[in-house]
């Protein structure tokens, strides 16, 4: 912590300290039998001690707790807490005392201050006491700015400042991912999974109270982090939620768009807010923190103007035996019709059986059709569905759909001599 001590000898003396709480150490209690030197004495001072505990004395309160020695950290979500002192040290009354406590960060300056009224008087010897709490938003450097104006009995008035300066860090370090489930005939009712990857970064073991997601006004959302269903389901991270420095949780969360979004085709396509993740925790001696991240967002899949979509594949498959898939072909055009021709491209491992370049008829805006196919391949391993090319005769236009899916192909089993 930075001080800058006024130029000027003054009549009042400001004090600020930091208001945390002690922190745990181990201690080694200091104990000897009685035929040693110091006899009984260990034993009958610890059991004189009024925070000692009977039966227990070896492990008394004071003997597993020490005071902040130094500023220590502050972490972003947390409270920040300070006690403002001014006495009078000289021997002359003071007049009209004001005291003004402001926190500068790189982004704005906060007035903490709990009264910025004036203290008519303050007698020597005697004290002006002020408590400030914060909880901190932003991270990097902080700066408190404490300011000390009055009056001297000749009428002088002085004025001086003092700068503690203090970083900020980062407690947390938070990472989602989204994964898209088609679920339906449209994108738009399709649900959406976020994972959420919270990792503790700092030295000390965190409690984690709560971490829940706030959805936007368009989804509704279903935690999917216990063992059973039910708010008394049993979490999967067990009965003690604790998480040791550097170790990481993922959260997992499924939302759904509300019908009266659902139901307005387009409403939830492009870039849209899922809502925000919630996340509260204590640590040490029971010092809460939160925090809330911004508004997620995420990206719907575009499907352009056709959209192909698996409806029946096989997991397994056998090596150069033909198997059936079926596709679903959407027009996702709500104004145009379509004439579409499939094509049909051989890979090096997957093949495709049938007639390639055969009309599949006029596809009317926002309709489907069911189509059957049939595959074989060549090659054992798991294998990519790649090479149906679509037209559409009118515009001329064709649409490539690659790496469809993935099945597994294994070579089957015909005794001792195959």
């Amino acid at each position: 912590m930075d001080v800058n001590q006024a130029k000027q000898e003054h009549l009042l003396a400001l004090k600020v300290m930091r208001l945390t709480k002690p922190t745990l150490f181990t201690n080694m209690p200091v104990t000897c039998e009685d035929r040693d030197l110091p006899g009984d004495l260990f034993s009958r001072l610890m059991k004189e001690d009024p925070s000692t505990v009977k039966g227990a004395e070896s492990l008394m309160l004071g003997e597993m707790l020490t005071l902040p020695q130094n500023f220590g950290n502050i972490f972003l979500g947390e409270t920040f807490s300070s006690y403002i002192s001014v006495h009078n040290d000289s021997a002359q009354v003071v007049k009209d005392i004001l005291v003004k406590a402001d926190l500068q960060t790189s982004s704005q300056r906060l007035n903490l201050s709990a009264s910025n009224s004036a203290v008519a008087e303050l007698k020597p010897e005697c004290c002006i006491d002020d408590v400030i709490h914060h909880e901190v938003k932003e991270i990097g450097t902080h700066i408190l700015v404490c300011a000390v104006s009055y009056t001297t009995q000749s009428g002088e008035k002085l004025y001086f400042r003092k700068f503690f300066k203090f970083q900020v860090l980062k407690p947390l370090d938070v990472k989602t991912k989204f994964y898209n489930a088609e679920s339906d005939l449209s994108s738009v009712t399709d649900e959406v999974f976020l994972e959420a990857q919270i990792q503790n970064i700092t030295t000390s073991p965190m409690f984690m109270e709560k971490v829940s997601l706030e959805p936007s006004l368009m989804y509704n959302v279903t935690e999917l982090n216990t063992v059973t269903a039910g708010d008394s389901g049993e979490s999967t991270f067990g009965k003690m939620s604790y998480l040791q420095p550097m170790d990481t949780r993922q959260y997992l969360y499924c939302l759904k768009p509300k019908p009266e979004f659902a139901e307005k085709a387009g409403v939830i396509k492009g870039v849209t807010v899922i809502g925000k993740l919630d996340i509260v925790w204590k640590t040490n001696l029971g010092e809460r923190g939160r925090l809330q991240t911004s508004q997620l967002q995420r990206m719907a899949p575009g499907y352009g103007d056709v959209r192909l979509s698996l409806e029946l594949i096989p997991d397994t498959v056998n090596l150069e035996e033909p198997f059936d898939i079926t596709c679903k072909i959407t027009n996702c055009s709500s104004e145009r019709t379509m004439d579409l021709v499939l094509e049909m491209c051989n890979t090096s491992s997957i093949h495709w059986c049938g007639v390639s370049g055969r009309q599949l008829g006029k596809l009317s805006p926002s309709s489907s059709l069911y189509l059957p196919l049939k595959l074989l391949s060549s090659v054992q391993g798991l294998q990519s569905i790649s090479g149906l090319r679509l037209t559409d005769t009118f515009l001329k236009r064709t649409y490539e759909y690659d790496d469809i899916a993935q099945v597994c192909v294994v070579c089957p089993f015909n005794g001792p001599d195959s």
